[in-house]
């Protein structure tokens, strides 16, 4: 079968024999054969040899997603196939997560631009991939096949429309929608989960075990969860002995949720719908303290153009959280934005420490949790930091 070929400029070969998954338009020398979008293409240095094969994007920044470095393998139905029963397989076998977790985390699991969440008996397939998403009733054919669910939910990213040329929208592609919100267990806490208009595909899984850890400092604090979305951070707190918890988030549909998922496990949370940029500052023009401050905003940026606005975002939020914290302090810092790196937080936390007059001590460096691993040809995939510090 021939293929249509994207043949390298000479000496940009190495990363993708190294088996990174992103071909930038700027690497490429020249297209042939005319692909389409979405259309399986072979990957070719300069000199002719084969590299790898994935799927063609011309509206995209990523011109080539790469899949396979066996020139025998085509990019079929089967293919996909085995991919996802092998991530599914780690999540049962190794992590014993089998009811509610990532099942497919994109580049980590060998399918970039694709995730899939599983809400007990429901599914929920994302795409950041013109071409995956091309092959969406081919996915839903797969998932069903593979886990007989009772729905699947498509969902989309803010903002990828636009990065990728993709035109879909939120809904129901199989089977029944839920008779209400559905009820996940997270670490012991009841969480219900709205996967119509829920953040992202509904809940951050990404956070489970960041959630645990941070629990540990809270017995006997007042604690601060700002950017709480349905109160995961807060809920955890306030099972692990918090002496108050303050959730505060822009989002009433979210706060309402969390409410709920309050009342549900029995724990006493006060949440408040602000702009938690503004609520903050209001809290120290009322001199008000903390002995915890929990920081889980969005991503701030998602190019780099944004970089520098999305960094003086995270400096005001760290400035105010340490002003606002009691001596001895615990401040957690979570950063979500895979363009920002830890060392960028950890420069900028020094120069709010100087700036605020206070010495801040670093306790847990974490990451997301194992069922969103990282893949080592493909660092990007490492995009969560959750710093637990101390304030003096």
């Amino acid at each position: 079968m021939s293929r249509p070929r994207v043949i390298l400029k000479p000496k940009r070969a190495q990363p993708f024999f190294g088996r990174h998954p992103w071909v930038f338009a700027g690497a490429i020398a020249a297209a042939t054969g005319d692909p389409a979008d979405g259309a399986e293409v072979d990957l070719h240095s300069s000199a002719g040899n084969f590299v790898a094969r994935g799927l063609y994007n011309s509206q995209s920044k990523i011109r080539v997603r790469l899949y396979s470095w066996q020139e025998d393998i085509n990019l079929d139905a089967e293919f996909f196939r085995q991919r996802i029963a092998s991530a599914y397989r780690f999540r049962r076998d190794v992590l014993n997560l089998d009811r509610a977790c990532r099942l497919v985390f994109s580049e980590a699991d060998g399918l970039s631009g694709m995730v899939i969440d599983q809400f007990g008996d429901w599914l929920v397939l994302q795409f950041t991939s013109l071409a995956l998403a091309q092959r969406r009733e081919m996915m839903a054919d797969i998932l069903t096949d593979l886990f007989q669910p009772k729905g699947i939910y498509l969902r989309t990213e803010k903002g990828i429309g636009k990065l990728e040329g993709l035109l879909l929208q939120d809904g129901l592609m199989r089977g029944v929608e839920p008779e209400g919100d559905i009820v996940i267990d997270d670490s012991g806490i009841r969480f219900r989960v709205d996967l119509r208009e829920g953040q992202k595909t509904g809940f951050y899984f990404d956070q489970r075990e960041n959630r645990k850890a941070v629990a540990r400092y809270a017995a006997g604090r007042n604690v601060l969860d700002a950017f709480c979305y349905s109160g995961g951070f807060a809920l955890h707190a306030a099972r692990n002995g918090a002496a108050s918890v303050v959730g505060i988030d822009a989002s009433e549909a979210a706060l309402k949720l969390a409410r709920v998922n309050a009342e549900q496990n029995n724990l006493s949370v006060s949440f408040e719908s602000c702009d938690v940029f503004d609520q903050l500052a209001k809290y120290q023009t009322e001199n008000r303290r903390f002995d915890m401050i929990i920081l889980d905003p969005p991503k701030f940026a998602r190019a780099r153009h944004a970089l520098p606005e999305a960094l003086k975002g995270y400096r005001r939020l760290q400035t105010l959280a340490a002003q606002l914290l009691t001596a001895d302090g615990i401040l957690v810092m979570c950063c979500c934005t895979g363009l920002i790196t830890q060392e960028m937080l950890e420069e900028q936390l020094a120069q709010v420490s100087a700036k605020v007059g206070r010495d801040i001590q670093i306790l847990e460096r974490r990451g997301q949790a194992p069922d969103h691993p990282v893949s080592v040809s493909c660092l990007e995939s490492a995009y969560l930091k959750c710093l637990i510090m101390r304030v003096i």
